[in-house]
């Protein structure tokens, strides 16, 4: 074989062992090259593997009872504007989307890749948001709550417990609390990535109706284009009051 046709063996990525034998005997350089570079993309590929089957540890609990769990998670707690957007997602032990991660994790092509994968394989999916009202209204951590409550019972099938990522959800449901569960729960990593595509999307949205303040780039957060744009046109529907700067135009 060419070295050109022995790169795009490899990188096919079905390759026989006996095919592997043979190119492991090929003296040439080249070949030797392209092989040192198949061997590190399957370790790391291994890693990945492992990682994320561990990653199914709290799953895994509640299917040996042939139970269902709902991961759930949210993005946009700290913006100055729009919703705090929440995702409940319930996937099954045949979930093989190994690239899901905590979505902080991955790049935005990433999460745009693997928002309809998420949506294809899994169970079930709901999206649930408290906007700037609601926010302003009950703080921002009870409307993170009742937007977690919305998630789940949008569910169209009912699971028997949940899995949350550092939060109490306010359903009559077994609940798992995680600390940095996106890390460690597949299902609480698929949530956070639906709840980030979705929130992202709907804040370029935004950014269409009010382009002064760049919501496509910022997504609501305290950037400086964001505070300058604030400080220069004021503040727009979609602004949280109770939040600073924002409150200071709400002061009497």
């Amino acid at each position: 074989m060419t070295i050109n046709e022995v790169k795009n063996l490899l990188n096919q990525g079905n390759i026989s062992e006996n095919q592997l034998i043979e190119l492991q005997q090929d003296p040439r350089k080249g070949v030797r090259k392209l092989l040192a570079s198949y061997y590190k993309r399957q370790k790391k590929y291994q890693e990945k593997l492992a990682d994320f089957n561990k990653r199914f540890s709290y799953e895994k609990q509640f299917w040996s009872k042939h139970q269902l769990v709902a991961g759930v998670d949210e993005v946009g707690r700290g913006p100055l504007a729009g919703p705090v957007v929440t995702a409940a997602v319930i996937i099954s032990p045949e979930f093989d989307l190994i690239d899901v991660n905590d979505s902080k994790k991955l790049s935005h092509n990433k999460r745009l890749e693997l928002f309809p994968k998420i949506l294809n394989k899994a169970v079930s999916v709901s999206v649930g948001l408290s906007n700037n009202d609601v926010i302003d209204k009950i703080n921002i951590y009870e409307a993170d709550r009742l937007a977690m409550k919305h998630a789940v019972e949008g569910l169209d099938v009912k699971p028997d417990a949940l899995l949350v990522d550092a939060m109490n959800v306010p359903v009559d449901l077994p609940q798992t609390s995680l600390i940095k569960g996106d890390s460690k729960s597949n299902s609480i990593a698929a949530a956070s990535i639906v709840a980030k595509v979705f929130r992202d999307n709907l804040m370029e949205a935004y950014g269409e109706k009010y382009p002064e303040y760049n919501f496509k780039h910022n997504a609501g957060y305290g950037t400086k284009d964001h505070l300058e744009a604030l400080k220069k046109y004021g503040p727009t529907p979609i602004h949280r009051k109770t939040f600073a700067p924002v409150s200071n135009f709400f002061e009497k």
